[in-house]
């Protein structure tokens, strides 16, 4: 198989992907739900768990709080130049079959910013503080979902924001002890 052929096929099941998560919001409550999850992806449970770590932690962890909130700019300046730089149309725009089922933060699709953040506070604050991840982690796997269940994203925005996110959390991991910063 060359490599226009693989690239049709790895489209083409791309699109199935997202046709079949996007039918599962035809039921109102699945809508409903993944909207309401969506929505506090786009910080508030972020936030909340930052403020959770650090209360946990204590006040004397300002500045490891600061690196992981200067760490969480970096995640969002890679996505926002990725999408620049792809212009990747959201499903919604570009297939009829699909139904937006929450309005889309910006224009393109590629990758998944929520995602991408998801997988990288998850990590970061999971490796800082293990018992939230009991909270962290089924919530991530939500937001991944409701990103294409709600017609804003391809299977493929969502896995690659993932890898993007966790190496992000990962890089600053494993930066932070030469940083003199021990999270």
């Amino acid at each position: 198989m060359n490599f226009q052929n693989a690239k049709i096929k790895i489209l083409d099941l791309d699109l199935k992907g997202c046709v079949y998560l996007n039918h599962l919001s035809q039921s109102q409550a699945v809508a409903q739900f993944f909207k309401r999850i969506s929505r506090l992806g786009d910080g508030p449970f972020w936030y909340s768990m930052l403020l959770l770590t650090w209360l946990m932690q204590g006040i004397a962890y300002s500045l490891q709080m600061l690196y992981v909130i200067a760490c969480g700019t970096v995640g969002t300046l890679i996505y926002k130049i990725l999408k620049q730089k792809t212009t990747r149309p959201r499903p919604y725009q570009v297939h009829q079959v699909i139904v937006l089922g929450e309005r889309p933060l910006d224009h393109f699709s590629f990758p998944s910013g929520h995602t991408l953040h998801a997988v990288m506070v998850t990590t970061t604050l999971g490796y800082i503080q293990p018992i939230l991840l009991l909270l962290m982690l089924p919530f991530t796997i939500l937001i991944a979902l409701s990103r294409m269940i709600l017609g804003l994203h391809y299977p493929s925005d969502v896995l690659v924001g993932a890898v993007i996110g966790a190496a992000v959390a990962s890089l600053m991991i494993v930066l932070a002890p030469s940083l003199n910063i021990i999270l």
